[in-house]
């Protein structure tokens, strides 16, 4: 059986869980949403054993006034105390990895006793779901990153860790591993008609059946349906900004090109009305 696409603009059976707001409700709102969170995370980390989890309240803030921002999409807690931070990036974005770091202290010092002199903490994980690559140059699509002495290896703590799972290059093969499989899904869950053959287990059950527009409340439908054509719209006028720019200020000559062709964008972007947030993340690439 072939992997069938939906072909057409229009939207397809699935929705694209990988928009903060869905899939927050896939991983931590609807139905057996824990379960599939568990199954994930198992996949990911089958190497900690993790039998439950609780979700955090809430998402992680800085109290600092002035202080940027901190947030994750999901945050819950094993049976052992270990924290799970996990948080899907959408738009390429060179400085992520400096950002996973700068959210991660913010669950590890939540766990410190004001007053206490000591500093051992259950073992915190950020996991990155990315719709771009870091490492165009290799087919891995999986990258883990702890805390090590440079020379040796010798690991320094083993109560952090980093993971980020590049769903772009997963593929549906037979041989993949099941997390391959998983990030293959979340990618391609907008496009595809049905499941994949082979993709069998409860993991998918699950992931599947949240994604299902037919499960979907009408107000839910409503909101998603708008957000998608709210992502269409920016994009479209990232691309008309950006092509648009790059040819004038190509046009300006070689020498001074570079700094024209920003120049050019952004002016190109402000014209279109797209947001100050995005125009940093646009430029924040170039």
């Amino acid at each position: 059986m072939e992997n069938r696409i939906i072909n057409g603009p229009g939207p397809g059976r699935y929705a694209d869980i990988l928009l903060d707001r869905w899939f927050k409700r896939s991983f931590k709102e609807y139905g057996n949403a824990k379960r599939l969170m568990l199954l994930f995370l198992q996949a990911l980390i089958p190497e900690r054993k993790i039998a439950s989890l609780t979700y955090a309240p809430e998402e992680s803030t800085n109290q600092n006034p002035g202080g940027k921002n901190i947030r994750v999409d999901v945050e819950c807690t094993d049976e052992n105390g270990e924290r799970f931070l996990v948080e899907v990036q959408r738009s390429e974005q060179h400085d992520f990895y400096d950002r996973a770091v700068f959210n991660s202290t913010f669950s590890i010092q939540r766990q410190l006793r004001e007053g206490s002199r000591k500093y051992g903490f259950p073992p915190v994980y950020f996991i990155g779901i990315m719709r771009f690559s870091l490492h165009p140059e290799t087919e891995r699509f999986l990258f883990r990153y702890s805390v090590t002495e440079d020379e040796t290896g010798e690991l320094m703590t083993d109560d952090l860790h980093y993971i980020f799972l590049e769903v772009e290059k997963c593929r549906p093969d037979a041989e993949a591993s099941l997390i391959e499989r998983v990030g293959y899904a979340l990618y391609h869950l907008p496009e595809l008609e049905e499941r994949p053959e082979g993709f069998d287990e409860e993991i998918f059950d699950l992931l599947f059946s949240s994604a299902d527009l037919h499960n979907f409340a009408p107000e839910d439908k409503i909101k998603y349906h708008n957000d998608m054509t709210t992502e269409r719209d920016i994009q479209n006028q990232i691309d008309f900004a950006m092509d648009k720019g790059r040819a004038e200020g190509r046009a300006e000559g070689r020498a001074e090109g570079r700094a024209e062709e920003r120049a050019k964008i952004i002016k190109a972007l402000k014209e279109q009305g797209v947001a100050e947030e995005v125009i940093r993340r646009v430029l924040s690439n170039l």
